[in-house]
């Protein structure tokens, strides 16, 4: 099994993992409350990240957020983030090969006092897949790792259900090409829909 399937493999299982768990967390019935909100959110946009390698790369990003609506009201914007990142465009750098691909999931805590503007903190544990040339090295062309990932953004309110959302994060990954650590950050910009 090459790299590339298991971190697929890798990605897929654990994406299983999360949907699993949410009917467990939805079978008590949402309080009626004027103004919770949605309990799941789901969005597409593109990232523009500098590589920490060779320059910067562009690319799809897909999420998934579910918030918990019980309990204590400080934990009403805490929530768990699924998210995917394919960053193989719009290259700028020397290495024609390179490309990173993420999925992660984690924390997300939103603050939601304000019915059009969420700002929101997040951090994010998952699996990265690299592939890239180094002079020298003709054989290591590809690594996956363990990926660690800070971020926050903002989603403002567009139209009825409809959110647009600006997010930075910083990844860390670690121990790679000879104990070297790569952060990778940058912006994505996207769409997302409030069930």
């Amino acid at each position: 099994m090459t790299n590339r399937s298991q971190f697929l493999l890798n990605f897929v299982f654990a994406a299983l993992l999360l949907s699993a768990a949410s009917p467990a967390l939805s079978q008590v019935p949402q309080a009626a409350r004027k103004g919770a909100g949605s309990s799941l959110v789901v969005g597409a946009g593109f990232a523009d990240y500098d590589t920490n390698w060779s320059g910067r790369l562009g690319g799809p990003t897909a999420w998934a957020d579910w918030n918990f609506r019980r309990g204590p009201s400080l934990l009403h914007g805490l929530g768990i983030e699924a998210e995917g990142r394919d960053l193989n465009y719009a290259r700028t750098g020397g290495v024609p090969n390179l490309r990173m691909d993420t999925g992660e999931g984690g924390l997300i805590y939103t603050l939601r006092q304000n019915h059009r503007l969420h700002p929101y903190g997040k951090f994010l544990l998952g699996l990265g897949s690299i592939d890239f040339t180094i002079r020298g090295y003709p054989n290591y062309k590809h690594d996956t790792r363990t990926v660690y990932a800070p971020g926050g953004g903002v989603e403002f309110r567009a139209l009825g259900n409809i959110w647009v959302r600006g997010d930075y994060e910083y990844q860390f990954w670690p121990d790679l090409v000879h104990s070297h650590a790569l952060n990778p950050q940058g912006f994505t910009i996207g769409l997302s829909y409030h069930f």
